[in-house]
């Protein structure tokens, strides 16, 4: 029994830290899973098994091969072909969205899906001059809907295909996801078309400011989105430029072009090179690629550029277009748990990390323009980049730290170019062929796709291990001995007896209703991954206790782990698209608490006929 309490209490103090989130997930699993070792309620062996199961393997593998349908453009052809068939009609669009979005996800991460759609979709709302708001929302919602269509949809339906074959039942199939997942769908795209898409109606102040924050088409408008000072200019000194070896003095840019220099940032040949900004004096020499802040009216600085040969990036309104050949700009959303929150762009050396300039930052629609190398970042921060279009391009690949949001016009072509697209279809195919028909583990299938994908040039090496979101992956290694512990020590026993004799006389349909509202529940506050890893064994054991088949509350607890509607905490895609879409924290209760109602009608009602008690 005293095992018993102190897994609980082990277990409490888990789940608090998750949900006060001032600790990644991965560290506080890992704490988790030290105290199960230190406390002796797992043996070594037990404690170490988490990273060796084969559902890590998968999940893993998964990472890489959505990794590589995103590094073809096979997402972003699937969402341009979207705005094709969307435009015109809102109700139209939504509905396209959320199918499209479902779609991605039942083969790929929901986040990678929403992350591949969103500047599509902030470009759609654009083009239709509506708020963004009335889209996103769906697309997030479309994208933990979709989970629910296959097993490699999300982590929670391998957990519990897993926990049947550890009972010695016939795991779910790749496919028997899909009915159920497909009569949710269908519930929620009528929904969120009809009464869902009501309730996301903004206030008319702040969806006019969403629609307004999203109109920068080119360069020269995003930078007066983000209200850059009309007088300040950042140039690059080309490599054929007469400006090279010169003095300020010796080039007397002031008194030829009455331009006024003020800083000069050097260009490093050394990525790890310390980042230099120094205020420019008479005996400053110019060297090719440097980067100067100058100061001066509009028609004398498009002089200076044209006489010295400089690239010149553009900033506020109703001013002649003067873009670079050479650099480029993109808005830039800062990640939920990125390493840049708290730190400031001079201690993660921003320049040198990235190879991008920060020309301004936006908070809670504000700009900030002064003293942004000092500036913490926070979590919702959009940032305004400026750099080649290389070095954007490959920003926008890797989405560890930052997710691109927008783009200009004279970057659309160049940022968005299919790259061996069929080789990957191809080769999602035959993995798929593979896992439904059982022609090798499904282990071997991911394994096989994911190397087949590094193999075929559809993306890198690098880039296979940089997809891999390793906090998800050390979080289930290291919540798996957890669920160990609570079996071991009477744990899942103890609360499968209390559900049983709460719940057991009103009938196997109250039983699923009770096990959907408690993973729905934790699942809106800590990772619906852990959620099912907990609460799995014990929908197992309450069936078993029943006298009754255990996939249909296994199938309810999978379900209900996808259903994080609710807050913008819940999921990754819920805080993607928090700043874009200008919402609140109430926004997402309102809209998501209703479909979480309706998807639990759905299950109690398709599941029992699915999967017979």
């Amino acid at each position: 029994m005293y095992d018993m309490i102190l897994v609980f209490a082990i277990l409490a103090v888990t789940i608090a830290l998750f949900i006060l989130d001032k600790l990644r997930l991965d560290v506080v699993a890992l704490l988790a899973l030290l105290a199960l070792m230190l406390t002796g309620l797992v043996t070594t062996q037990e404690a170490l098994a988490g990273f060796s199961a084969s559902i890590v393997i998968i999940i893993a593998g998964l990472f890489v091969v959505g990794a590589g349908i995103f590094q073809t453009g096979v997402a972003d052809a699937m969402g341009r072909s979207l705005a094709k068939l969307g435009r015109g009609s809102e109700v139209r669009l939504l509905i396209f969205l959320m199918l499209l979005v479902a779609f991605l996800s039942a083969f790929m991460s929901s986040t990678g899906a929403v992350a591949v759609l969103l500047p599509v979709v902030i470009s759609l709302a654009r083009d239709a001059r509506t708020s963004p708001a009335k889209l996103l929302i769906p697309l997030a919602f479309g994208s933990l809907i979709g989970g629910m269509l296959t097993l490699i949809g999300t982590p929670p339906n391998l957990v519990v295909a897993d926990e049947l074959a550890k009972l010695g039942y016939e795991p779910f199939g790749f496919f028997s996801f899909t009915p159920i997942g497909l009569a949710v769908l269908l519930v929620g795209v009528v929904y969120m078309a009809t009464a869902g898409r009501r309730l996301l109606r903004a206030p008319a102040r702040r969806d006019k400011a969403v629609v307004e924050r999203s109109q920068g088409l080119t360069m020269e408008e995003l930078a007066a989105v983000y209200g850059l000072p009309d007088n300040m200019f950042r140039l690059r000194v080309r490599r054929g430029s007469p400006l090279i070896d010169q003095t300020l003095a010796g080039a007397a840019i002031g008194k030829r072009f009455d331009v006024e220099v003020l800083e000069v940032q050097p260009w490093p040949d050394d990525a790890d090179a310390p980042l230099t900004v120094t205020p420019v004096t008479v005996e400053t020499i110019f060297s090719a690629h440097d980067v100067l802040s100058v100061k001066g009216a509009t028609e004398n600085v498009a002089r200076l550029c044209r006489e010295l040969d400089l690239g010149i990036r553009p900033a506020g309104e109703n001013r002649q277009r003067l873009l670079s050949h050479e650099l480029g700009m993109a808005e830039m959303v800062i990640r939920a748990r990125s390493q840049l929150v708290g730190k400031t762009l001079q201690q993660v050396r921003f320049r040198n990390k990235y190879n991008v300039n920060v020309l301004a930052i936006m908070r809670r629609g504000k700009p900030i323009h002064t003293e942004l190398r000092t500036t913490p970042l926070q979590f919702g921060d959009t940032l305004l980049v400026e750099g080649t279009w290389a070095d954007i391009e490959a920003l926008g690949r890797d989405r560890t730290d930052l997710i691109v949001i927008d783009i200009p016009q004279e970057m659309t072509e160049q940022l968005y170019t299919p790259r061996n697209a069929l080789t990957a279809v191809v080769i999602v195919i035959v993995m798929l062929l593979l896992m439904t028909f059982n022609i090798v583990p499904a282990v071997t299938a991911v394994l096989m796709a994911a190397v087949a994908m590094v193999l075929a040039g559809c993306l890198r090496v690098e880039d296979a291990y940089r997809s891999i979101n390793w906090e998800s992956i050390v979080l289930i290694a290291a919540m798996l001995p957890m669920a160990t512990a609570l079996e071991k020590t009477g744990g899942v026993q103890f609360v499968a007896d209390g559900l049983v004799d709460g719940l057991g006389g009103y009938g196997p349909l109250a039983l699923m209703a009770g096990l959907y509202l408690i993973t729905t529940f934790f699942s809106q506050f800590i990772s619906n991954t852990a959620t099912t890893v907990l609460v799995a064994p014990i929908a197992a054991t309450t069936a078993l206790a029943m006298g009754v088949q255990p996939h249909p509350f296994l199938m309810t607890v999978a379900i209900a782990a996808s259903t994080a509607f609710a807050t913008p905490i819940s999921s990754p895609v819920n805080t993607l698209v928090l700043t874009p879409g200008g919402y609140r924290f109430s926004d997402y209760a309102k809209v998501g608490v209703p479909l979480q109602i309706l998807v639990l009608i759905v299950s109690l009602i398709a599941i029992p006929l699915l999967f017979p008690f």
